[in-house]
């Protein structure tokens, strides 16, 4: 049976990081600073720890990460539901750094092959691009909402000024994701790969390279979990519950969402097709298009894993 490396886990703050090894009955905070960054290092590897485990905090993990990348220490990212749900299940109600940083760390004793995204420096700065072009996008959106009320022209003026300042910034954030793609040779493969699909353009297209590296490395049942799409039973006993989607990337899923739409209804014959089978059984039109965007990801994962374009033909027979 192979040895587990020690496990560390990690409590991520914007100004410091509380660390607990289990193991060890070790627990210690760090600032977040270069001297801070050396003294857990060397405490690290005092304890010979092999892997950290920390939850994604909406990216102030992303330095932290990347220091024990390069001081050879393996990185796990987690989702923080799963880590409070785990508390919970085991008596913990209670909540502060220390605490939180030892339930990360027994979580990743308990749940040592854990999934996570392949971390690679090019992939992970076009997903900080994509989705600061999302955010501008959504701003776009709610600050037009907010023009469509009656109100003095002074405020009209001064929402078309800012909403034509974000269209511009959106338009050289959607460039230099376009140049990332194209002069980054294996983001540029999985992108002509992913775009040759019917009905998914540029933007559908950085979305799943940024926010999905697994696709080609997992099996289908996988790459639909991780999207969020994969439907979850709810029996119990002689109960036959509804069948529901929980979790996965909100962000790319609600990305892809309007793209789908179009694949499913125009511009994509496979998925227009099983879409208009889905229907003619009687499902609701919101349920065949979670279908087929279950669909979609299956077809790309097996895509991506064996380094083939959309073949109508091939991806016919998958659905």
């Amino acid at each position: 049976m192979a040895q587990i490396a020690t496990i560390v886990g990690l409590d991520v703050a914007k100004d410091k990081i509380d660390a607990c090894i289990r193991s060890a009955s070790a627990e210690r905070t760090f600032a977040n600073s270069a001297e801070g960054h050396r003294e857990l290092l060397s405490w690290l590897c005092e304890h010979s720890v092999g892997r950290a485990v920390m939850e994604a905090t909406g990216g102030y993990e992303q330095s932290w990460a990347k220091l024990l990348d390069k001081a050879g220490v393996a990185v796990a990212i987690v989702d923080p539901k799963r880590v409070r749900h785990f508390a919970k299940s085991a008596g913990c109600l209670a909540k502060n750094d220390p605490i939180d940083a030892r339930m990360i760390a027994w979580f990743g004793e308990t749940f040592t092959e854990l999934p996570g995204k392949p971390r690679d420096e090019a992939r992970q700065a076009l997903e900080q691009l994509v989705t600061a072009r999302l955010g501008l996008v959504d701003l776009e959106k709610r600050i037009g909402n907010w023009d469509e009320h009656d109100q003095p022209a002074e405020v009209g003026k001064a929402y078309r000024a800012v909403l034509k300042a974000i269209a511009t910034q959106v338009a050289k954030l959607e460039a230099v994701i376009a140049a990332r793609l194209e002069h980054t040779a294996e983001l540029a493969e999985r992108a002509a790969i992913i775009r040759s699909t019917p009905g998914l353009a540029d933007t559908a297209t950085a979305g799943l390279v940024a926010f999905m590296p697994e696709l080609g490395h997992v099996d289908n049942q996988a790459a639909a979990a991780l999207l969020g799409v994969a439907p979850y039973d709810d029996d119990s006993g002689d109960r036959r519950g509804q069948r529901h989607i929980k979790g996965g990337r909100h962000k790319l899923r609600k990305l892809l969402y309007m793209p789908i739409v179009g694949a499913a209804t125009q511009h994509n014959p496979v998925l227009k097709a099983y879409y208009e089978r889905l229907l003619a059984r009687g499902k609701l039109k919101k349920v065949a298009l979670v279908a087929c965007m279950r669909k979609l990801i299956t077809i790309l994962n097996t895509m991506l894993r064996r380094g083939e374009k959309w073949d109508p033909a091939k991806q016919a027979a998958l659905a």
